[in-house]
């Protein structure tokens, strides 16, 4: 959740934020998946596999488009990134019964 309101206030404030600002925030969220994937899709994971593939899948969408928007900022790229991060917390935050 962090890292989607970080994306969402540099998306709110692009107009005022500065490069180094959207790159902070950006790189931040990088490292987060970086992170996550790394972890979920170890062998030491005991996640089902489809699942570390979605993941893996997931986590390369995260970082083209990460890049995409460094290469071409546009506000409304972040939208993407905030979405995917907002619901993966949300269903971290689900505890299965």
């Amino acid at each position: 959740m962090k890292a989607a309101a970080r994306l969402q206030l540099i998306k709110d404030e692009w107009e005022t934020s500065s490069f180094a600002e959207q790159d902070e925030a950006l790189s931040y969220n990088r490292k987060l998946w970086t992170i996550l994937v790394t972890s979920a899709t170890s062998k030491q994971s005991e996640l089902p596999q489809d699942i570390k593939d979605n993941l893996a899948s997931l986590a390369m969408f995260v970082f083209k488009h990460t890049m995409s928007i460094l290469s071409d900022p546009k506000p409304e790229k972040l939208t993407s990134l905030i979405s995917i991060n907002r619901n993966i917390a949300e269903g971290l935050r689900v505890r299965p019964e």
